[in-house]
């Protein structure tokens, strides 16, 4: 009975020691009390409550992969670090760059980086890194992440795959669906607690770990439900401790808000190495990837993949992006060959006017700045000519792709004359430019690789700013000057 009461008392003790708090599911700020706005970030109706239990603040970080310490000295990892501070001159080279794992996916490797030490190969997968997938729900992220961990496998590196979203069977059927089931190197697990996920991990000792997602991974010291701030942090940043100790590159799936913003929202971003972003839409061939946060690389590259029904295929040079040239030519259709990174590629931007309403009409754009359509509508108007204020102007980039080049201007000014004029320009030619203010035509950079992409996809005429643009060597092309706005939509019809 003593027993009975004295565990009764603990319990209490323990109830007694739980705290009530408020943290913003904008930035992750925890408040003591419930406020209608966020004064950290501003962000109104944003608190959320939260129960937190300061005993659970004892259980560091270290507790559950503090026996990396012991394996690392058993069997060391290429990222096995020394604890004691040292000068950057005295760091070896091959500990500053140690090479990466490359995927086998070339388009998921470029957006991943490449390394730029001496000697160091191709692009990847950083080791002891961590990277965060995000995506709207059924857009590709773990048929993505499975073909990458399988054709890891098939060179001979080990990855373990944890599904806490689905049974072991249920991702071997996928498995089978992209004909990646036979890999001897490739495990899975289906787990969501964080203590038995870092166990199996002790036992495998992958080279990389894929957690698919993390919104359902938990720790059972933390009084919060998976998916929750509190949750979230307490779990990815012990992942992440985890590829920093023992040298494992980590992989998490991330959901997104109904905003299309990473759940948390953006709390996991600051958290890892890499962040990258899975778009396209759902109903829609074509897939994006591309880098919102990296490391160890630019975030200005893409990757380009095709869903079917075997997986995701890559789409090399953009064939299948833009239109071939010849084709029949359109209204309210101009090509332009679009610079992301290293890579150029030849994306079609349509314009539609229709009758509106003057001071109600309406500006919608895909895929195109909103603030660079009404800006170049306003050009148009000033120095064109052209009677918009009363027109319906609806803007899109086929192919699912995100212009943000502003050598694009051109194509886009050239589209939404073309609607409104009803004349088409000639299928076989381009536009690449950035539109002023004034109306002038201005050059954009890397204008070689542009043309010669244009040329190489069978375009013929492309339209740029008056200066000295010469043809580059061995391409079959007409380069046409225009100085304004006015020369520029001469060449429709």
């Amino acid at each position: 009975m003593a027993y009975l009461q004295t565990a009764v008392d603990r319990y209490i003790v323990r109830v007694a020691k739980l705290k009530t708090l408020f943290v913003c599911r904008s930035c992750g700020g925890v408040q003591n009390r419930w406020l209608g706005k966020c004064p950290d970030c501003g962000t109104w109706d944003s608190l959320e409550e939260a129960t937190h239990d300061p005993s659970a603040e004892k259980d560091p970080q270290a507790a559950l992969v503090g026996a990396w310490t012991e394996l690392a000295e058993a069997k060391p990892l290429e990222a096995a670090s020394s604890e004691a501070a040292r000068p950057i001159n005295e760091i070896a080279e091959s500990e500053a760059d140690i090479g990466r794992l490359t995927t086998g996916i070339q388009e998921l490797d470029r957006v991943l980086g490449r390394s730029r030490g001496p000697g160091a190969p191709g692009a990847g997968i950083v080791p002891g890194s961590a990277v965060l997938v995000g995506g709207e729900p059924g857009i590709g992220k773990s048929t993505l992440l499975l073909q990458a961990a399988a054709s890891l496998a098939r060179t001979g590196t080990r990855v373990l795959y944890v599904s806490s979203e689905e049974s072991a069977s249920q991702v071997r059927q996928r498995a089978v669906r992209l004909g990646s089931q036979g890999e001897k190197d490739l495990f899975l697990l289906s787990d969501t607690n964080l203590a038995r996920i870092v166990e199996q991990t002790r036992r495998v000792l992958p080279r990389v770990l894929v957690i698919d997602s993390i919104q359902m991974i938990y720790r059972s010291d933390v009084p919060a439900a998976p998916g929750s701030i509190t949750q979230l942090r307490r779990c990815a940043s012990e992942l992440v401790y985890l590829a920093k100790k023992s040298g494992i590159a980590v992989l998490l799936v991330g959901h997104v808000t109904k905003d299309g913003q990473l759940a948390g929202p953006r709390l996991l971003e600051h958290l890892v190495d890499t962040v990258i972003s899975f778009e396209g839409e759902r109903y829609h061939q074509h897939r994006v990837v591309r880098a919102v946060k990296n490391r160890f690389g630019t975030t200005l590259e893409i990757g380009l993949f095709e869903m079917t029904g075997d997986g995701l295929r890559e789409i090399p040079d953009s064939v299948g992006v833009a239109p071939v040239a010849g084709s029949e030519s359109r209204i309210g259709s101009v090509v332009c060959p679009v610079m992301t990174g290293s890579r150029c590629v030849l994306v079609e931007i349509q314009a539609l006017t229709a009758t509106g309403f003057l001071g109600a009409a309406k500006r919608k754009s895909s895929g195109l700045d909103s603030n660079r359509l009404a800006m170049l509508i306003a050009v148009l108007e000033q120095h064109a000519g052209l009677r918009l204020a009363d027109r319906d102007i609806f803007a899109s980039s086929v192919g699912g792709l995100k212009v943000v080049d502003p050598a694009s201007d051109l194509a886009l000014l050239m589209a939404i004359a073309s609607a409104q004029v009803r004349k088409a320009l000639d299928p076989r030619t381009c536009a690449i430019g950035e539109v002023g203010l004034g109306g002038e035509i201005r050059p954009a950079q890397q204008m070689e690789a542009r043309v010669l992409e244009a040329a190489r996809l069978g375009f013929q005429r492309v339209i740029v700013a008056k200066g000295k643009t010469p043809a580059p060597k061995g391409a079959k092309i007409e380069i046409v000057g225009v100085k304004n706005v006015d020369q520029a939509l001469e060449q429709l019809g």
